[in-house]
C-alpha cells in the first residue's frame, strides 16, 4: 500500500485496554505516532475526537487502517457513510489488512455484511441488558439509584429543617448536595413537599404577648329555648 498509513483504534469502556489493537496496527505497518485513539467511547456515535482526527489526517492516496470494522462504526449507515466518504476522497480503507474496494461487488457485499454483524452485536447486547434489568426488577433487586445521603445524614437534615433555623439553600450547602436532593430527603419522611416552613419564634412570641387578644373560634349556637305552652282551658 502506497501513501501514508493512518491507524485508528477504539474501545467502548474505560476499563478496556487498547494494547492489543495498537499491537495489531503495528503489525499492519502503522507507525505509533500515526495512530489515533478513542478510549471509553461507543461505536454507535459518530462524535468521537479520535475518529475525527484520523479522518482529518488522511489525504488522497493514504490508507486508513483499523483492526476490525466494528472499531470504526457500530451501525450500517455510519459504516457506509465513512466508507463512501473515504472512497470519494481517494483514500483506501484497510480492515485488519484487507483493503476495502467499493468498486468491487464482492468487496462491497463483504463490507455490508461486516457492518450488519457489528450493528447486530450492539442490538443483541441492548436486548440482553433490557431483559436482565426486567428480571432483576421483578425480583426486587433493581432498586434504582441509592440516596446520596446516609440514613444518619438524612435524619440530621430533617432535624435541622424542623428547627426552622435553616433554609433549603442552607441545608444544601451544609450537606454538599443540590436543593432537589434536600426536597427529596424531606419528602421521604413527610410524604408532601416541604414548602411550608414552621412558624417563626418571633411570630409565636408576638401572639403570646400581653394585650394581644387570642383568636378563638366562634362558639356554636346553643339549643333554642322552648317557649311556654299555655295551660289548656
Amino acid at each position: 500500500m502506497s501513501g501514508t498509513l493512518i491507524g485508528y483504534a477504539r474501545c467502548s469502556t474505560d476499563s478496556q485496554d487498547l494494547t492489543a489493537q495498537r499491537q495489531r496496527l503495528r503489525e499492519l505497518g502503522v507507525a505509533g505516532d500515526r495512530v489515533y485513539l478513542d478510549h471509553g467511547l461507543t461505536g454507535t456515535s459518530r462524535k468521537r475526537p479520535g475518529l475525527d482526527q484520523a479522518l482529518a489526517a488522511v489525504r488522497g492516496g493514504d490508507t486508513l487502517v483499523v483492526p476490525k470494522l466494528d472499531r470504526l462504526a457500530r451501525s450500517v449507515p455510519d459504516a457506509r457513510a465513512i466508507g463512501d466518504d473515504l472512497a470519494a476522497r481517494g483514500i483506501r480503507l484497510s480492515l485488519g489488512g484487507q483493503v476495502y474496494d467499493p468498486a468491487d461487488p464482492m468487496g462491497k457485499m463483504f463490507f455490508n455484511i461486516l457492518a450488519t454483524f457489528a450493528e447486530f452485536e450492539v442490538d443483541l447486547l441492548r436486548m440482553r441488558t433490557r431483559e436482565g434489568m426486567a428480571v432483576a426488577r421483578a425480583k426486587g433487586r433493581l432498586r434504582g439509584r441509592q440516596p446520596r445521603l446516609s440514613a444518619r445524614q438524612q435524619a440530621e437534615l430533617r432535624r435541622m429543617h424542623a428547627t426552622g433555623d435553616y433554609t433549603i439553600a442552607d441545608l444544601a450547602e451544609l450537606f454538599t448536595v443540590s436543593r432537589p436532593t434536600v426536597y427529596r430527603t424531606l419528602r421521604r419522611q413527610t410524604g408532601s413537599p416541604p414548602h411550608a416552613q414552621p412558624a417563626s419564634k418571633t411570630y409565636l412570641a408576638a401572639s403570646a404577648a400581653p394585650g394581644v387578644p387570642e383568636a378563638r373560634a366562634p362558639e356554636p349556637p346553643g339549643p333554642a329555648e322552648a317557649s311556654p305552652v299555655p295551660d289548656a282551658p
